[in-house]
């Protein structure tokens, strides 16, 4: 009997509870909110307590004012009118249990609370919508292009009449102070929650404990107000929140899928307190671990990668520091496996995934080297092969399956100074076969760009820089013969060719390089060794191993002195044309051929044509 009378007393009392509800979200987020259901009934939980069960559908909570100001900037900087009209957070359904009993002055504890179909759209600052060069990886916590923010349907269909009845909006709280950090426009103290973003008068609601909250399918997006840049989305399997109170820090669990490069990421953190009026200010921290991450997904390269770290900042501006391991990378048009093992410190810039790498430091079979610059996000077409992979991938409804006619592309502009190295590491790499054209230590420094686009990654690559590689050593013995002859002619020493080891002759070689469509342009290459320089420019095609040089030799012997013996004598008449330049002998050289089978010769024709000329 008495059971009964609670029963029917909660059922009447649903219409007061949800009301109730709506405004305590309404005070904390100052916003409009909505909620299409909400039911409670009376039943002992799974601890044989009686307590009351409650589920709500269609939840739906709008920006601020403050915030959807930023949202109605951004879209009219990105020429789409005034804005969106999208909840800042939806969801689907949610259920939980809680006591009966309640003591005053002490909090209420829900042990648990069921979330299904998480949305939360972030609006952008207001305050950024001009400025430029924010620091800013994208893909280091999964960042991926999610098109369809704008214009989703709601959680849970269109809001009944009492959810319209609910409706309430709150003034704009005014602007936030400018900042000094090192992200333009972000709270100087991010975990800062001051008295007018907490609710009042909110009752028994306002002293509430929820141990834990698990929730299926969730999904992050960070919208930004920038011409030509996709909002940065993050789609999650699952996700468990722990400790969640009024205002204050919240714990987090998360697994996600990233879409690209395809691979699992299990994160953990602190996420809080929730700053109402400018929602990308939340203070987040956390690790992660990215397992089995596919690079075959880019163009152009593969390898499973892992990479774990630890990020710091707020929902718009995070630092990452991390490392990643690829025992396996390659270029897929060469086939070489080498280990790539990188640490990293990255600023990422959550309204569009830009990223600092400040710096990489990597290493390449063994080969250090570092890199330091920018990976910025641009809207590209979808690769049609990818985006279903992607969706056979994800779990059945995920985000990751949403339609998109864009992609965020990348383009990378990094300078890249290798300090402690060898050349085969990066010929093993670059080449099809196992054995390199060369070995030695290498110091380089270069401008490196890869602009996004459909080419592999090899192809659109464009390098631009200095070496200079001591030591050298040609793997093939032709050439390596060769090599000797050059130094011991140079020299004025045939008659020492035949009992000389060709590996005892030291080279050296240096000059400025350029590198655009898998072809390298060398305009001023100098090569070494004892008794000779030779001077070279030309091409050498990567794909084809296809050599094309031209240039000349210098020698401190004359002609005869490197021919020797009674030929040599019969030559001196010749030496007064070839010794010119301070040198014993100059001569006009081509080089052709390929890397397997290089071709020598002299090439007095070049030198004829130029006297013409």
């Amino acid at each position: 009997m008495v059971i009964g009378i609670v029963a029917v007393v909660a059922h009447r009392a649903e219409p007061f509870l949800r009301a109730r509800i709506v405004k305590v979200l309404q005070d904390r987020f100052h916003a409009r909110v909505e909620l299409n259901s909400f039911h409670i009934s009376l039943d002992h939980g799974s601890q044989g307590r009686w307590g009351v069960w409650a589920e709500g559908k269609g939840l739906r909570i709008w920006p601020s004012a403050q915030a959807e100001a930023g949202r109605e900037q951004a879209g009219s900087a990105q020429g789409e009118g005034s804005g969106s009209d999208e909840p800042l957070m939806q969801v689907e359904e949610f259920r939980f249990h809680a006591p009966l009993a309640y003591n005053p002055g002490k909090p209420l504890r829900i042990s648990q609370v069921r979330v299904e179909g998480l949305q939360i759209h972030v609006p952008p600052n207001r305050h950024d919508i001009h400025s430029a060069g924010a620091p800013g990886i994208s893909g280091t916590l999964g960042a991926s292009g999610i098109q369809g923010g704008r214009g989703a349907k709601p959680a849970a269909g269109h809001p009944s009449e009492e959810a319209q009845a609910g409706t309430a909006e709150s003034p704009d709280a005014g602007d936030r102070p400018a900042s000094a950090n090192p992200f333009p426009n972000q709270p100087t103290n991010p975990t800062a929650n001051p008295p007018e973003n907490r609710p009042k008068d909110a009752g028994i609601f306002s002293n509430v404990m929820v141990e834990r909250i698990d929730c299926d399918r969730a999904e992050l997006v960070l919208e930004t107000n920038k011409p030509g840049k996709l909002p940065l989305g993050f789609a999650i399997e699952h996700l468990t929140l722990t400790g969640v109170t009024a205002d204050g820090p919240i714990g987090f669990e998360a697994d996600l899928t990233n879409p690209q490069p395809l691979g699992k990421i299990h994160t953990t953190g602190s996420f809080g307190p929730w700053q109402a009026e400018d929602p990308g200010a939340s203070a987040v921290s956390g690790d992660y671990h990215f397992d089995h991450a596919d690079l075959s997904g880019f163009k152009g390269i593969a390898g499973l990668l892992n990479s774990t770290g630890h990020y710091a900042g707020t929902l718009r501006a995070i630092v990452v520091d991390g490392e990643t391991d690829t025992p396996d990378f390659r270029l897929t048009d060469f086939g070489n496996p080498m280990r790539l093992h990188t640490r990293f410190h990255a600023s990422v810039d959550g309204t569009d995934g830009d990223t600092w790498l400040e710096p990489v430091d990597a290493t390449l079979g063994n080969s250090h080297f570092t890199a330091q610059g920018s990976v910025v996000r641009f809207k590209s077409p979808v690769d049609a092969a990818t985006a279903d992979n992607v969706a056979q991938q994800a779990e059945p409804g995920s985000p990751l399956v949403k339609e998109s006619p864009f992609r965020g592309g990348h383009e990378i502009a990094l300078t890249v100074n290798v300090d402690r190295a060898r050349i085969e590491d990066f010929l093993e790499l670059a080449t099809h076969s196992k054995t390199p054209l060369l070995t030695g230590p290498v110091t380089l420094k270069a401008e490196l760009r890869i602009p996004p686009g459909p080419a592999k990654v090899h192809e659109r690559m464009q390098l631009k820089g200095s070496f200079t590689l001591n030591e050298v050593r040609f793997t093939s013995a032709k050439i390596q013969d060769r090599i000797e002859e050059l130094s011991l002619r140079g020299r004025g020493r045939p008659e020492d060719i035949k009992t000389t080891n060709p590996e005892s002759i030291d080279s050296a070689m240096q000059g400025d390089f350029q590198m655009v469509d898998g072809t390298i342009t060398l305009p001023a290459l100098k090569y070494t060794v004892p008794g000779a320089v030779i001077q070279l420019k030309g091409t050498y095609d990567l794909k084809g191993e296809t050599l094309n040089f031209e240039g000349s030799a210098k020698m401190e012997a004359t002609v005869s002195q490197m021919v020797g013996g009674w030929k040599g004598l019969l030559l001196k008449p010749a030496d007064r044309f070839f010794k010119k330049n301070g040198v014993g002998t100059d001569v006009p050289i081509r080089i052709s051929g390929t890397r397997a089978d290089p071709q020598f010769g002299l090439d007095f024709g070049r030198n004829k044509n130029s006297e013409e000329k």
